[in-house]
């Protein structure tokens, strides 16, 4: 009887450990949020007449020009534009994908993903953007172990978590206790 109680006392607390778990991904998750809420990228033309101000998805904030900008042709104003709002739109979706992989994890290869597209679009190099990168967002000291930073998300090449050992059957909270994990679990 001692063994089984022992057991069941085992199973509550790892099924604790998960509500724990869970409410701790949660917070993360509204975290993620209010950091994605305040993005903002902003860049400047090389002549310092224009200037842009992106913010997540790629959402444009705010356009500025000077008085020397606004005396240029219409195609360099233009030009200049396109290239300020290329450079602030990459760099807040660089930002971004760094955000989400703070809190996520990088099991999905977010910034690989990102500097492709952009190296791509734009004509350079992902070691290039992977450098704008670092200098955007200068490598924070690492935390102490934190297990609640660690993703989630399982690639689809990685096997389930082995399931508890089953117990001997018969009392009504094995039973019980038993089908809540399976609930939980699906």
């Amino acid at each position: 009887m001692s063994a089984e109680f022992d057991q069941l006392v085992a199973e509550f607390e790892r099924f604790q450990s998960r509500l724990r778990n869970v409410d701790d991904r949660a917070a993360g998750l509204d975290g993620m949020r209010a950091e994605l809420s305040t993005l903002e990228a902003t860049a400047t033309s090389p002549d310092r007449g224009v200037t842009v101000v992106a913010g997540p998805g790629g959402a444009v904030l705010d356009v500025r020009f000077t008085e020397d900008a606004l005396r240029q042709s219409p195609q360099a104003l233009s030009a200049a534009l396109m290239s300020t709002l290329r450079q602030a739109v990459g760099e807040a979706a660089r930002r971004q994908v760094g955000i989400v992989e703070e809190h996520m994890g990088d099991d999905l290869g977010l910034t690989d993903q990102v500097l492709e597209a952009q190296a791509e679009l734009f004509g350079t190099s992902v070691e290039e953007l992977r450098s704008r990168m670092a200098e955007e967002n200068p490598a924070a000291p690492a935390p102490a172990e934190d297990f609640s930073e660690q993703s989630f998300v399982r690639r689809a090449e990685e096997p389930p978590p082995a399931a508890p050992p089953p117990a001997q059957p018969g009392s009504a909270g094995d039973t019980f206790l038993r089908k809540l994990f399976d609930e939980e679990d699906h």
